[in-house]
């Protein structure tokens, strides 16, 4: 990213990105993992009547929904408002989002043949996401936008079980019986993965996030059979900035999850940060991780719960606060408000 934009100089400076580089930093930053959206009301507001694919695709929606949280919390960072789904749909594969549901194929796939159909991404399926990034990194100034993928394993699973899953059967019928096609699937992914990223961060996001939300349905052993090659070409891809990498009930792949090449593990609330740093090893930074039905109760036990992140934290080579998985929609906004300037305050 060249010096050629007004507000480069705080950015690279921001408590954001220094944490993520494990650099000294003038607070703890804070950002929440689906900030922008369900617990807003003027979330509500500007996407009533609007489906949730053709919000991802209109970049004034894009800009105005990322931009939400940013006004009203004072976050350290924005996530720039999408689905991961979004280069799927861009690439001709049926889905939809289906409200309450999640997204739903229309045509699975099982074979080599529907494998096959799936084509690389290109930036001009996605022209949206380049014309809201742009317009957002005028609008942010000095808060740097992390741009965000789904990993291979996750939008697979989407698309051999069809939609959401509580158990990946289909998934892992086809990584324990027929790996060769497996592997064929994670490879066409992480190649669609890599080029959204890269749209992303050539369009001026200063981080991205990799989401294997359902990756904690897998064995460690597994993980490194199956899994770790792909995530450690998307991370080797996209090397320019800095790098994080979440899922959720990963506790037991915290290790092999260090090992995948993230500058930044994100941790769901079941480790406590200072175990999650022994076992994610040196040279690394983490996010996370208050539960977020914490949320939900009285605000002296969000305090005492936030001190505790944040004291556990400071195991960590370098710490970004965030819940430990997206907000939920009852949350209170004002709760938000409070947790993000007691935690700059602390």
């Amino acid at each position: 990213m060249g010096s050629h934009y007004p507000g480069e100089v705080n950015l690279a400076d921001s408590a954001f990105l220094r944490a993520c580089r494990r650099q000294p930093v003038p607070h703890t930053p804070v950002w929440y993992m689906r900030q922008a959206g369900r617990a807003l009301p003027e979330y509500h507001k500007v996407r009533e009547g609007v489906p949730m694919l053709t919000a991802c695709a209109t970049p004034e929606l894009i800009v105005e929904i990322t931009m939400q949280p940013v006004r009203r919390y004072g976050v350290d960072a924005a996530i720039f408002f999408s689905d991961i789904v979004v280069p799927l749909k861009a690439i001709g594969v049926d889905l939809d989002i289906k409200p309450g549901v999640g997204p739903v194929v229309a045509d699975p796939i099982r074979d080599a043949k529907g494998i096959d159909a799936l084509r690389p991404l290109e930036p001009g399926d996605v022209p949206y996401v380049t014309e809201a990034i742009k317009a957002l990194t005028g609008e942010l100034g000095g808060t740097p936008l992390i741009g965000f993928a789904g990993a291979p394993f996750t939008l697979g699973s989407y698309l051999i079980e069809g939609g959401p899953s509580k158990n990946h059967d289909r998934t892992k019928a086809m990584m324990y019986g027929e790996p060769e096609l497996w592997h064929r699937l994670m490879e066409r992914l992480s190649g669609i993965v890599i080029e959204h990223l890269r749209i992303q961060i050539a369009a001026g996001a200063s981080a991205v996030q990799l989401f294997d939300s359902w990756v904690g349905a897998v064995a460690p052993d597994d993980y490194r059979e199956f899994i770790l090659p792909h995530t450690r070409r998307i991370f080797d891809s996209v090397a320019d900035v800095p790098r994080i990498h979440f899922g959720v009930g990963t506790g037991e792949l915290l290790g092999v999850l260090g090992e995948a090449g993230a500058d930044v593990v994100g941790v769901d609330w079941r480790v406590p940060l200072d175990e999650a740093a022994r076992r994610v090893g040196p040279g690394k930074a983490l996010q996370g991780n208050l539960d977020p039905a914490i949320l939900l109760a009285p605000w002296e036990v969000v305090e005492r719960k936030a001190r505790e992140v944040l004291r556990r934290g400071e195991s960590a080579e370098g710490h970004v606060f965030n819940l430990g998985h997206g907000v939920l929609p009852s949350t209170n906004p004002d709760q938000l408000k409070r947790l993000t300037e007691f935690v700059h305050q602390l």
